[in-house]
């Protein structure tokens, strides 16, 4: 192996020893899907604290499109840091949030005059992006979708879906909040074809503006273009079209969260730009910044400064620090050599990964959208019934021999892939590769 370099176990005694002090000292609800503890790391190379060299296909849950600690990014830091640390943009001015801003402006789809608001978190984007819809319609109505993932705020948790995970125990959620099906073409209902149950799920969207909630009360539709959370399920174009007609006729704003298949993740620089429909507002984080805290909620002007004055900000919003690393980022991500790079770089990840359907007893599906890929596992090809625990065991048997891996999907028997677009080919082959040995241990092991 050229790329992984494993000098003990995983995890090994320096990190058997942190993960201990991890356990004493932070709530045992603060999940880890792996034993690894990091030391160091750069491009798709993950070295932990006993000196073994990874290979990192998790991305920090896609945070890393650029890779660990992408130079220009660190240059743009480290001169920031010799500057000033933060003033706050609800006391002072400083350029980097303006130029950010301009940049998210110009870059997000829409030919019309937009306006950013930046915070720290996607979930504060996510937040900010609904309270925005619903002070400027003067609607309470939210619809999201079952599978969504839209952070862990109160009200943002009400958005989101997978209830056992995320949401049981914390009590009453959010109101007025509307939770609608998305067409999973992998679940196809029996008896019906893709293009029947299409249409049909076309048509629960109307419905459910006379189910479910009144047009008149609707202030906002959120969707992932491709829900991430819930298995890495591309949003058909014509579901998304469906969507953006409706708020069109209703008054309603289309958001699009682009969290976790944003920021050139799959060609393009918004995932919801492959449809051709042009959403109100779109939320961009996690790789948009690096891996510095930062996010987006980016809108049409008009509904943007609906607003009061003072009604929208927080302390660390658009942190210098943060914002000139988005700069940079964003810069890179949205350029047409990254997005070229992006397409490819899925391309050759879909034929590596496509045979595993057919080669292995315990692969249901492989899907996703340029390099955001995920395998389904099920116990029966047939009744696709889910099956999370031979999905746990490979992550953990993969991770034990070098790959930085999570797992996803709605009953949680997916691993997601989200490694850095910056990966060589011959990392991605040979992490793919290491997948692949796990998958076929335990896929003919349960036969």
């Amino acid at each position: 192996m050229k790329n992984i370099n494993l000098v003990t176990s995983i995890p090994g005694p320096k990190a058997k020893e942190i993960i201990a002090r991890r356990t004493a000292a932070t709530p045992a609800g603060l999940a880890k899907s792996t034993e690894i503890v990091v030391e160091k790391a750069q491009g798709a190379l993950v070295w932990d604290v006993d000196g073994n060299q990874l290979l990192d296909f998790a991305g920090g849950i896609g945070m890393l499109n650029l890779g660990h600690r992408p130079e220009a990014v660190v240059q743009a830091i480290h001169k920031q840091a010799d500057q000033y640390l933060h003033s706050c943009a609800l006391v002072t001015t400083f350029e980097p949030y303006v130029e950010l801003a301009e940049l998210l402006n110009k870059v997000t789809p829409g030919d019309f005059p937009k306006k950013t608001l930046l915070a720290g978190s996607g979930s504060e984007a996510v937040e900010n992006a609904v309270q925005i819809a619903r002070y400027y319609t003067k609607r309470p109505a939210v619809i999201c979708f079952e599978g969504g993932y839209h952070g862990r705020t109160h009200l943002t948790l009400s958005l989101t879906s997978k209830y056992g995970l995320f949401k049981k125990g914390f009590g009453s959620m959010s109101s007025d909040i509307y939770r609608l099906p998305v067409p999973n073409l992998y679940r196809i209902p029996a008896g019906m074809t893709e293009d029947e149950y299409l249409h049909f799920s076309i048509q629960q969207l109307e419905n459910a503006l006379i189910a479910q909630v009144d047009p008149e009360a609707l202030a906002a539709i959120l969707i992932e273009p491709v829900l991430g959370e819930a298995g890495f399920i591309p949003v058909p174009p014509l579901f998304l079209q469906k969507i953006r007609e409706i708020c069109t006729r209703t008054g309603a704003i289309m958001i699009a969260d682009e969290v976790q298949c944003g920021s050139g993740r799959t060609g393009r620089f918004c995932a919801i730009e492959h449809s051709g429909v042009i959403p109100d507002m779109v939320v961009l984080a996690k790789s948009m910044g690096a891996g510095m805290p930062i996010s987006a909620t980016i809108g049409r002007a008009e509904i943007m400064d609906a607003v009061h004055l003072g009604g929208v900000g927080g302390t660390y919003g658009g942190s210098p620090v943060a914002a000139v690393a988005a700069i940079e980022a964003v810069k890179q991500l949205s350029s047409p050599a990254f997005l070229s790079q992006s397409t490819r770089f899925g391309e050759k990840i879909e034929a590596l990964m496509a045979p595993w359907v057919s080669k292995y007893p315990c692969v249901g599906d492989v899907r996703g959208m340029g390099a955001m890929r995920l395998v389904e596992f099920v116990k029966d090809k047939k009744t696709k019934e889910p099956d999370p625990g031979i999905a746990l065991e490979i992550i953990k048997e993969a991770v034990s021999n070098g790959i930085i891996l999570i797992r996803a999907g709605l009953y949680s028997n997916c691993i997601r892939l989200l490694p850095p677009i910056v990966m060589t080919d011959d990392q991605l082959e040979e992490g793919l590769s290491v997948l692949e040995n796990a998958i076929a241990n335990k896929s003919f092991a349960a036969v």
